[in-house]
């Protein structure tokens, strides 16, 4: 089992920054991929980026170039740089871990707001 809690959602204003953080416990030797998934109000679950144990890196295009993700295996920790913030990047924003075999765990959550 892996246990996962994010920090760092709040409240900013358009074009604010916000920096989320993941702290890993548990099993976390056999965490291959870390990432971030974020859910709006009524809208599906979205896989926004991911980072690879050898720290390779993907980001959905609606991220690309604002948002940067980071791992530290020694911290057991990721993080989710988020720059230039709009009021569409609102969401419920997850941290998530995923085993060697393939098993995923989630976060709670941590809510962020982006006002106009």
């Amino acid at each position: 089992q892996v246990q996962l809690v994010e920090s760092g959602g709040g409240l900013v204003q358009a074009g604010g920054s916000l920096r989320l953080s993941c702290a890993a416990s548990g099993n976390i030797f056999n965490i291959n991929i870390m990432g971030w998934y974020r859910q709006a109000p009524g809208k599906q679950r979205e896989l926004l980026a991911g980072i690879s144990s050898s720290g390779t890196t993907n980001y959905a295009d609606s991220v690309k170039g604002r948002f940067t993700i980071s791992r530290d295996d020694a911290k057991s920790a990721v993080w989710l740089q988020m720059n230039s913030l709009q009021p569409e990047d609102t969401a419920v924003y997850y941290c998530y871990s995923r085993s060697r075999s393939g098993i995923d765990y989630w976060g709670k959550g941590t809510l962020v707001t982006v006002s106009p």
